[in-house]
């Protein structure tokens, strides 16, 4: 099946743009809702039932699952080929972005993006681990990387490719199978093993270990390259410091009882992505707590008509409920201004505030409600709760970051690079309007206490 076939009566096939674990993947449009899909097919060599369900394994797979960090299916059925062959397609989710192989290509990454990648990667292999899944072929190339710009430090990951995905506990013997992909396979799946979810966690030790070294952890011919991971561990460079390498010496653990699960290891990317960054001022600073605090205290004095129009064209622009800019105190925030909210100061602990402050760069969870660092938040766990969240820290002159500009909205979503970018730029600007309040204030105070300085 080439460009121009229609499979499904509505998905028109253009060009080929990758290659699976088990079939072709074709960019095609959906010509009922006129949009861009990605479709699979998967040639069908079946001569009976068990074959059948074999083939039928990936779109059972994902049709069960519905989660952020995973490639979302549309529809799937079965065509017959010009050449009579039986053909399985998958219409998904088409992710505009490179593969991370493609991206590993250019060379390693940082470690910052590394660890929000992992971060990403992690929390879709938990999902899919409590599913009862095990995906068993993580590898780079099955990592897709969306919205993703040459000078951000932030990298979005979703996982694709379900081909050798099996159901935990599933009765079918896995004998004599070799799934995976060398460079990346564990050793229980070298030896033929059945792979749980440790399974992965251990291969996506490896594809970081890539990502921060450049190198493959285990070189050479496809067995070669298998074989070798029986008799050693992969080598983690001292250069990645005590913390990557902790991590990943666990992940990578030949005892599968030794690996942390995915969630943990979610947990440990977020604490790698968030450590050592040089930030100037943390939440607990007093310096910035007293700072902040003198400008939340200011601002009950009355609403600021240039804070207003900018929070309002934030939530228009990017279609949100709920803009707010906000000052972040030691114990209580303020809003001083909102669109979809209302003035006024609350408890710190009632807000998702005080996690952005403690950032130098915005602080985005696409779906708050499964994000172990802010489902227990109040605004999320009431009900209607909110599903996602994204702020930026508002840093003075002093590089102090009192408060944040934050949208929120009802439902699980994402931001575009575009989007994000326009983010930053209404951050800014709600920046310097509160830096020019803070100097009109200082110049009032000192005049008044020294007339003299209006000559």
């Amino acid at each position: 099946m080439g460009p121009g076939t229609v499979v499904g009566g509505r998905y028109r096939l253009q060009e080929r743009i990758g290659a699976g674990s088990m079939g072709a993947v074709h960019r095609a449009v959906d010509e009922l809702l006129g949009r861009d899909v990605a479709v699979k097919l998967i040639a069908s060599r079946a001569r009976t039932d068990e074959e059948r369900r074999r083939d039928e394994a990936e779109a059972k797979v994902l049709s069960q699952l519905n989660h952020h960090s995973l490639i979302t299916l549309f529809d799937a059925g079965t065509e017959v080929s010009p050449s009579g062959t039986s053909i399985v397609w998958l219409a998904m989710e088409l992710v505009q972005g490179p593969d991370l192989s493609r991206r590993l290509a250019g060379g390693k990454l940082p470690a910052r993006q590394v660890s929000l990648l992992g971060y990403d990667v992690a929390i879709g292999l938990d999902y899919i681990h409590r599913a009862g899944i095990i995906h068993r072929d993580i590898k780079p190339a099955n990592i897709l990387l969306f919205d993703y710009r040459e000078d951000e430090s932030r990298l979005r990951a979703k996982l694709t490719d379900f081909g050798v995905a099996q159901m935990a506990g599933d009765p079918m013997p896995q004998a004599d199978e070799f799934t995976g992909t060398a460079g990346f396979m564990s050793p229980e799946q070298v030896r033929s093993e059945p792979a749980g979810p440790h399974s992965d966690v251990y291969s996506l030790g490896l594809v970081l270990l890539r990502c921060l070294t450049g190198e493959r952890a285990f070189p050479g011919m496809a067995v070669e390259s298998a074989l070798a991971r029986l008799f050693r561990g992969p080598v983690i460079p001292d250069s990645l410091g005590p913390g990557w390498i902790a991590v990943l010496a666990a992940m990578t653990a030949p005892d599968v009882d030794e690996r942390p699960s995915a969630h943990e290891v979610s947990e440990a990317m977020m604490e790698l992505a968030t450590a050592g960054r040089g930030r100037r001022s943390t939440a607990a600073d007093p310096e910035r707590i007293r700072a902040a605090e003198e400008l939340g205290a200011e601002s009950e004095d009355g609403p600021d008509p240039l804070l207003d129009r900018i929070t309002a064209v934030t939530a228009r622009v990017l279609d949100v409920p709920v803009a707010a800019v906000s000052i972040v105190g030691g114990d209580r925030v303020w809003t001083v201004s909102g669109s979809g909210t209302q003035r006024g100061s609350a408890d710190s602990a009632k807000s998702l505030c005080p996690a952005t402050v403690r950032e130098d760069a915005p602080f985005i969870i696409d779906d708050v409600q499964k994000d172990p660092r802010t489902s227990d938040d109040p605004l999320v766990a009431a009900s209607p709760g909110f599903g996602f969240y994204a702020g930026v820290p508002l840093r003075n002159a002093e590089g102090l970051a009192l408060g944040t500009l934050c949208v929120m909205d009802r439902d699980a979503r994402s931001l575009t690079g575009e989007q994000e970018s326009t983010l930053r730029d209404l951050a800014a600007i709600a920046s310097d309007v509160l830096q020019l309040r803070q100097e009109v204030r200082e110049a009032r105070d000192a005049l008044n206490r020294d007339p003299a300085v209006a000559d």
